[in-house]
């Protein structure tokens, strides 16, 4: 499910931001530019699963004790960058502003390639992003987290496509609340998580194994951390049946620190 979400904000973002780069262009009468809008969504999606390949690549060269280092790292930075992003996003109250002075810019070069290259690059930054936070979450290849991130780019286009025709209203504010909830209780999870990795490995010390312990005994339990709502809940919001000292503390930190940053940012624009 956190794949849905990861992919559907990412992808909305970014067919945002093409939408309004379109729409500007349509205003100022350069229609003719649009060809390198296409252009530059094409070669952003290229590079991005280029991109997806080398850290694939790299992260399957790993094994042991170093595969659990690499994926505890790659899970904390991927906790920081969404927080990052989140807290990044609600300060962004005049984007479209922002994105047509870049059009403006890229338009008095006299060229399209100011063009080409600001959509390559907006589209290439979302899909790394959708890299590294699916790599951090999907450590396990499954099937159904897959269908999750397929769904979630077709209906991030298409609300995107759906906003910038203006064939329905819809309330990005909102939209946008409501998956920063759900990314913030995710990268709390994941932080922890990551910490649980480098305990593995032996990197951090363990302190206290389990600060509590309310799996089942029967793993096949639904409420077992491995179980069908079990592993629900640990997948979209890092629950643990039975969690060290430090993998609670690390969630307390990143969730409160993550909610007061994105609160403060809302409150000052």
């Amino acid at each position: 499910m956190i794949s849905f979400v990861i992919t559907f904000r990412e992808t909305l973002e970014a067919a945002l931001i093409v939408g309004i780069i379109c729409a500007y262009l349509t205003k100022t009468k350069n229609q003719h530019y649009k060809k390198h809008v296409n252009i530059g969504i094409i070669s952003g999606i290229f590079l991005s699963i280029i991109g997806a390949i080398i850290f694939n690549a790299i992260a399957g060269g790993f094994e042991g004790k170093a595969e659990e280092i690499f994926e505890g790292i790659t899970m904390i930075i991927g906790a920081l960058l969404i927080a990052t992003v989140i807290s990044w996003m609600s300060t962004k109250k005049n984007i479209t502003q922002e994105i047509t002075n870049k059009v403006d810019h890229a338009l008095k070069t006299g060229t399209a390639l100011g063009i080409l290259f600001l959509v390559t690059i907006s589209i290439l930054r979302e899909g790394i992003e959708t890299v590294i936070f699916l790599n951090a979450a999907m450590t396990n290849l499954d099937f159904n987290q897959i269908i999750f991130a397929l769904l979630g780019i077709i209906i991030g286009a298409f609300t995107g496509f759906v906003v910038y025709k203006g064939l329905y209203k819809v309330n990005l504010k909102t939209l946008f609340n409501i998956s920063s909830v759900l990314l913030i209780l995710f990268s709390a999870g994941l932080f922890a998580h990551g910490i649980h990795e480098l305990q593995e490995a032996g990197v951090i010390p363990v302190i206290i194994e389990h600060v509590w312990d309310i799996n089942p005994a029967d793993k096949t339990h639904p409420f077992h951390e491995n179980g069908l709502i079990g592993s629900f809940l640990k997948t979209l919001f890092g629950y643990n049946g039975n969690p060290s000292l430090l993998e609670v503390l690390s969630y307390i930190f990143m969730l409160l620190s993550t909610i007061f940053i994105w609160k403060r940012k809302n409150l000052r624009s």
